[in-house]
């Protein structure tokens, strides 16, 4: 059988990129040929299990419930009883697969970890617009599931909503379609209703493009909100905007017309933030339902806590729509996913962004960029990328189609990947850090020890940082946070070293909750160890 170039374009590119790939960092590796389930929301635990999430309303998947743990479904246009999961737990020792039992819409939805580890997830579609669900991860060997609370809902509807764990522990939640407020859980500070945010509003336009808004929670405890073109540095404890940021220029930057966006590590005193937004789609491809339409490949810079900031701009290699950013344990950014012709939407992107490319925030203007090893599978429409404890980062999901479909140019996509990026090349394996030592619960500002064995003797400081699990959905890692510990030189102890390290001062340089903690010799990062940080 022939292979048409001109109906799969994307295949021309994939075949002219393989044959110099060997010449670009970082490797790809399958996990799972069938994870069951098309990830369109994906969380890491600290048990090192990561939860896959789909909407339930979508027909069969390709996982079933256990044997008596059906529901019935009066939204779903396929299947009114509804034997197959929608939601699973990945174990990433075995790469084991285990059905979890959703029972209501979670379509389009937003979570966070609490400081517990707890995973809150909020909103949803139709029968799931209100509803608040937990799911309190456990060994791998253990049970566990998600619980829908009953005693308390949102006071809002949301879908496409963006949540933010806050300094106290609190996680805010913001926007959504058609929901111009933000809401709180627990619901302490909103006992009298939802809290307007106009801005909001004000950035909506004729095809929304205000939909999961970035949040960031900024050192100063306040947050940097952007939707469409804009941002506003929001208080949440007055419940009002205290600064507005100058317009990111170069179209809308939220879905539908997602990019991604990130807050660089934090550092230093740790009083700087420094916030990056990339790519997006042209305005008018959603309404046009343009497939073709390039994506944007710029990137807007801003220190979000300056007293007069302004956006530094600068270019991808590629223009790129639904990609993901994900923050490395190094500090630096992994832009993967995506495509680069069309916009967020049911079978409305094409001409997949094979190639990840490594974002450096410490090089010069011109220099940040590095275009890294292609992978073969298209990752377009709810698909999502994180980070894991061992310092690669998990591809899973893209169906951009209404229902499973395994027939298209760009199926639904069951395989769960992972890229390795190049500090996990095996010519680097003789300075990654191993940590044999660190304490299971830190408070802030404590003094506390980290041990670490190398292979060749450390040169150089060794870095101590701390990562969160972020919840990834539709291009954007709500939560996501990297700091970077002080530390002090590390000193050879009985064939050890030993770093000193103070945890971070506060909640708004880290919330509280559970940390990946990493390592990071020259570059190269060990495998995190889980840590507690608690007031």
């Amino acid at each position: 059988m022939e292979t048409s170039f001109s109906s799969h374009p994307w295949l021309l590119i994939f075949i002219t990129l393989s044959t110099v790939h060997a010449q670009l960092p970082g490797s790809w590796e399958l996990l799972v040929s069938n994870a069951g389930v098309a990830s369109m929301h994906t969380a890491v635990t600290r048990f090192n299990t990561v939860v896959l999430l789909d909407r339930t309303n979508i027909g069969p998947s390709r996982k079933m419930l256990p044997k008596g743990h059906c529901r019935y479904d009066r939204h779903d246009d396929v299947l009114k009883k509804d034997c197959y999961a929608h939601s699973v737990v990945f174990d990433l020792q075995t790469n084991e697969i285990r059905p979890l039992m959703i029972l209501t819409d979670t379509w389009c939805s937003s979570g966070q970890f609490l400081p517990d580890g707890t995973l809150l997830q909020t909103g949803g579609d139709l029968d799931g617009f209100k509803k608040i669900r937990k799911f309190e991860p456990c060994e791998p060997d253990r049970f566990c599931d998600w619980v829908e609370l009953k005693d308390v809902e949102l006071i809002n509807g949301r879908w496409y909503a963006t949540n933010q764990i806050l300094p106290d522990g609190t996680v805010i939640i913001v926007g959504g379609r058609g929901t111009n407020t933000v809401e709180y859980y627990p619901p302490t500070k909103t006992q009298n209703g939802a809290v307007e945010l106009k801005f909001l509003a004000e950035v909506e336009d004729n095809q929304m493009d205000n939909l999961y808004p970035y949040v960031h929670l900024l050192p100063n405890s306040h947050l940097f909100i952007f939707a469409n073109n804009k941002a506003v540095m929001y208080d949440h404890e007055d419940n009002k905007v205290i600064h507005e940021y100058p317009e990111l220029l170069g179209g809308p930057r939220n879905y539908p017309s997602a990019g991604s966006s990130v807050m660089l590590a934090l550092d230093g005193d740790f009083k700087t933030a420094v916030i990056l937004i990339c790519g997006g789609a042209e305005y008018g491809a959603f309404i046009e339902r343009s497939t073709d339409t390039p994506a944007h490949g710029s990137c807007g810079r801003i220190i979000a806590t300056d007293q007069n900031p302004v956006w530094e701009m600068e270019d991808m290699p590629f223009g790129r729509v639904m990609g993901d950013m994900v923050m490395l344990p190094t500090g630096d950014v992994l832009i993967i996913n995506g495509a680069q012709s069309g916009t967020q939407g049911f079978e409305m992107g094409s001409n997949p962004c094979l190639n990840p490319v490594l974002y450096r925030p410490d090089q010069p203007i011109g220099l940040r960029f590095m275009t890294l090893n292609p992978g073969t599978v298209p990752r377009m429409y709810h698909s999502t990328a994180n980070l894991l404890p061992d310092g690669r980062v998990l591809l899973a999901g893209s169906n951009p189609h209404y229902l499973y479909n395994f027939a298209a140019e760009f199926p639904t996509e069951l395989r769960l990947e992972a890229f390795s990026p190049e500090y996990l090349s095996l010519d680097r394996a003789n300075i990654r850090p191993i940590i044999e030592g660190i304490p299971e619960t830190v408070r802030y500002g404590e003094a506390f020890d980290v041990f670490v064995t190398v292979p060749l003797p450390v040169v150089g400081v060794v870095e101590v940082n701390f990562g969160n699990a972020p919840f990834a959905t539709h291009s954007f890692s709500q939560g996501q946070r990297l700091v970077k510990l002080t530390v002090t030189p590390s000193v050879p102890v009985d064939g050890r070293y030993r770093i000193k390290c103070t945890a971070p001062p506060n909640g708004a340089v880290a919330p509280p909750g559970y940390y990946m903690a990493f390592a990071v010799n020259q570059g190269v990062p060990s495998v995190a160890r889980w840590v507690h940080l608690v007031p």
